[in-house]
């Protein structure tokens, strides 16, 4: 029988996972490595090194890899890149600086806007003009155009964004403008805003296309470098990119469109964990997944996560279909310090992978919720990565006293219990604005922990939230990589309206949904899927005539099958879920109209098929249980020990090679049919 394996891949802050499916026996495997930030494909290919040698695979029948990165993120965070051009109509040279009027952060006087991408002096204005109607008013000029392409060769730019007035509606002048260009300086990494957004609104097309243009050159080369190492390999299949909607780019359009890969690992813990929660009966699920560096949070309602169509990355407006996912500086990592105030705080700083915390012995100087976990013995010093990266507690409670519990006048324990506390206060306020934006109550959720650090937080966390249920996924770690595993390739085409329903408005509805499934038809056969795999989801976002922003409605067949009574009510039901209210006289304007074009992949099963091992005896340890249970003596499983059916109660630390899942006294736990841990409260 010969096998066949796919390969998912997520590249963290501070850890590399990997899950590795063998198709033919059903397997599933799960193995992580430290990241290397100044260099992530080196990562990749280290772990790939490694699971090839472990499990004998001859590279060539790796089948698919999916990968997850964070290089667009992190350009965005710490601005390494180069400034970028842009040109743009006449009259808008300063929309990137302008914005809008709003200020996210009222009373603070000291925040201040981030510096636009490409500075004044290399924003250029072109006479051109096309209006509301996609009519051409100005004629493009072309030694305008010209002009700006010398200056910035001279200027060495080489990243340039196009971003003309209504190119939404009449694409021409930025095509044309983008051929001059590349005419006269060839190796310019252009974007156009009618490729990237084609969408109204001004700001937030161009403030998304050059978010684009400056992460591009630098995705372009890391892509090539990760290419580069997959093939040196022997891995002869092309690597996928997950993007933010948690769908799937191939490399060129990755290379080409790099915005959409922002949230491209927490996207994809999403779809791991919504697939999970299905599997496991648990449609209703608030996903946190504590990490190395930070925690990401996402709400999913009956089996569905929720989507957003525009968010702030940054401190700039990124528009394009998202996974609402929201992040804080919260994880493994997080270093604990004291304000000047004497108060003490974890985060949002961190460790990250190098050096790490002061346990891993790499050079770490500060103290981390990592290295407090492990001092309140809830960490097995050498059982992180399966025994592969053993710590020093001695070394963490040696720094700790001295950085921390000294100067605050506390033992060792309770400035450790106190570092943990913090840190799961601030992700348990990101839980209850998660839900509450939503107008939900988080306890009527389960809880879904995840990541490295997810599980061991879970109840703390759930202290303060109230949730009634935990889950937590076997493999918890490795949930993201397992998550592009269950991903499909996907890819979204958009064209905006703006008319209301008594203004013909339902017919220019289905005349540019016409339109998009003639780029969605395209799109197939461009990326040569077979018709069985071919699937198109439908998007209305529409909003009261009057309103700023729209909401969207996702039809359950064909907009030409749906009669605009039946896309009103929809409407109507879909605003009062999202808001609380309905007015059902209001006009209704359409603004978008949206297809996702997706190829349906054969999806590996959740869970792994092996056997567990019942032989070995859970061992124990003190643990440090809170200040109301204080130390107790816990039983320690490995996870491998504990089949479908088993239960147990608390105190009780179950380790693993990804993670660790620490359980209190006040908690029952059962493995669920779906070999997920589930702890409730003891009532």
């Amino acid at each position: 029988m010969n096998t066949s394996w796919r390969i998912g891949v997520d590249v963290g802050g501070t850890f590399t996972d990997f899950t590795l499916f063998e198709e033919k026996k059903n397997y599933l495997f799960n193995f992580k490595t430290p990241s290397t930030p100044a260099e992530p494909a080196e990562a990749v290919g280290n772990g790939l090194i490694y699971l090839i040698e472990k499990y004998s695979i001859d590279p060539s029948t790796i089948q698919y890899l999916g990968h997850g990165t964070t290089v667009a993120l992190n350009m965005l965070l710490e601005r390494r890149a180069k400034p970028i051009g842009l040109i743009t109509t006449k009259g808008f040279r300063d929309v990137l600086e302008i914005g809008r009027q709003t200020r996210p952060n009222l009373y603070n006087y000291e925040i201040k806007r981030p510096e636009p991408l490409a500075k004044r002096s290399h924003r250029v204005e072109i006479p051109e003009r096309i209006d509301a109607d996609g009519m051409v008013t100005l004629p493009l000029d072309h030694e305008a155009v010209e002009q700006a392409a010398l200056k910035f060769m001279r200027d060495d730019i080489d990243a340039i964004a196009i971003c003309f007035l209504h190119s939404y509606k009449n694409a021409d002048h930025e095509i044309k403008a983008a051929e001059i260009i590349k005419n006269s300086f060839p190796n310019a990494f252009l974007s156009l805003s009618s490729e990237v957004l084609p969408e109204f609104r001004e700001y937030e097309r161009t403030s998304t296309t050059a978010v684009n243009t400056y992460v591009g050159p630098r995705m372009q080369l890391y892509i090539q470098k990760l290419k580069e190492r997959i093939a040196g390999l022997g891995v002869k299949c092309s690597p996928y990119i997950i993007h933010s909607n948690g769908g799937l780019l191939t490399i060129p359009m990755a290379t080409k469109f790099p915005v959409k890969t922002c949230l491209s690992g927490p996207a994809a813990g999403v779809v791991g964990a919504t697939a999970i929660g299905i599997e496991a009966n648990q449609k209703n699920l608030i996903a946190f997944d504590v990490g190395g560096t930070s925690t990401d949070v996402s709400l999913v309602l009956d089996g569905k996560p929720f989507f957003t169509i525009e968010r702030n990355i940054a401190g700039f407006p990124i528009k394009s279909p998202s996974i609402d996912v929201s992040a804080i500086g919260a994880g493994g990592g997080s270093i604990a310090w004291i304000d000047d105030g004497g108060a003490l705080k974890v985060g949002p700083q961190s460790a990250g992978a190098d050096p790490g915390p002061i346990a891993y012995n790499k050079g770490g100087q500060d103290i981390t919720l990592t290295d407090a976990n492990l001092i309140l013995g809830r960490l097995n010093p050498n059982a992180l990565l399966a025994g592969e990266l053993p710590m020093d507690v001695s070394a963490a409670k040696l720094t700790l006293k001295e950085k921390i519990a000294k100067p605050l006048g506390l033992s060792v324990e309770d400035a450790a219990a106190g570092i943990v506390k913090i840190a799961a206060a601030g992700i348990s306020r990101a839980i209850r604005s998660v839900a509450s934006s939503k107008g939900l109550n988080p306890m009527d959720f389960s809880l879904f922990a995840y990541g490295g650090a997810g599980p061991l937080l879970g109840a703390v966390v759930n202290e303060e939230v109230g949730s009634r249920v935990i889950v937590i996924p076997s493999n918890p770690g490795t949930i993201c990589a397992r998550g592009i595993l269950l991903s499909d390739r996907s890819f979204d085409f958009v064209q905006t309206v703006l008319a209301t329903l008594e203004n013909n408005g339902w017919e220019k509805t289905l005349t540019a949904f016409k339109q998009l499934t003639c780029k969605a038809d395209h799109w197939f056969k461009l990326e040569n899927i077979p018709v069985h795999s071919q699937v198109v989801k439908y998007y209305i976002e529409a909003r009261y005539l009057g309103q700023s922003f729209e909401v969207r409605v996702s039809p359950t067949i064909s907009p030409r099958e749906l009669t605009q009574e039946q896309f009103v009510e929809a409407f109507d039901t879909e605003h009062k879920a999202q808001f609380g209210y309905d007015i059902p006289n209001r006009a209704i304007e359409i603004v978008n109209c949206r297809i996702e074009a997706i190829d349906r992949n054969n999806k590996p099963p959740i869970r792994k098929n092996l056997e567990p091992s019942n032989n070995a005896q859970p061992s124990q340890r003190s643990v440090y249980c809170g200040s109301f249970f204080g130390w107790k003596n816990a039983l320690i499983y490995n996870r491998d020990q504990l089949s479908i059916g088993n239960s147990l109660k608390g105190p009780a630390i179950i380790e693993e090679m990804s993670s660790t899942t620490f359980v209190p006294p006040n908690y029952n736990v059962s493995i669920d049919n779906t070999n997920d841990i589930v702890m409730e409260i003891i009532q």
